[in-house]
């Protein structure tokens, strides 16, 4: 009986530690672009980078991260003028990961909004 339960304890950290690694990895990226997109809305505020040029910026980051991006997926909106107005990048994405018997789609929306000192 006792080496049932141990076999059976190993055999749910094991199913744990493995999950984990399934998982932890799309929020890690998710952590580190997000980061990056509110630092880029940040300095965009005050650049004269259009909005494409902003898009592809992030759509460039987001493959650094391996993160499978469409342009359609990344919105880019200023409103005002610049250093005035209001800079604003949403991201829409879902990961799908495969776990054993569980098939699970994760859903983020990174995004980031920045008004202008004046």
């Amino acid at each position: 009986m006792g080496t049932l339960k141990l076999v059976l304890g190993l055999a749910v950290v094991i199913a744990v530690i493995y999950g984990l690694w399934l998982l932890v990895p799309p929020y890690f990226s998710n952590y580190q672009f997000e980061d990056m997109i509110k630092t880029e809305a940040l300095h965009d505020t005050y650049s004269t980078k259009t909005d494409d040029d902003v898009r592809k910026a992030v759509l460039k980051q987001a493959k650094d991260f391996e993160i499978l991006l469409t342009e359609e997926q990344v919105k880019v909106q200023r409103t005002g003028t610049q250093g005035m107005g209001t800079f604003s990048i949403d991201v829409d994405y879902t990961v799908h990961v495969d776990m054993p018997g569980y098939p699970l789609d994760l859903h983020f929306h990174p995004s980031s909004k920045n008004r202008g000192v004046w």
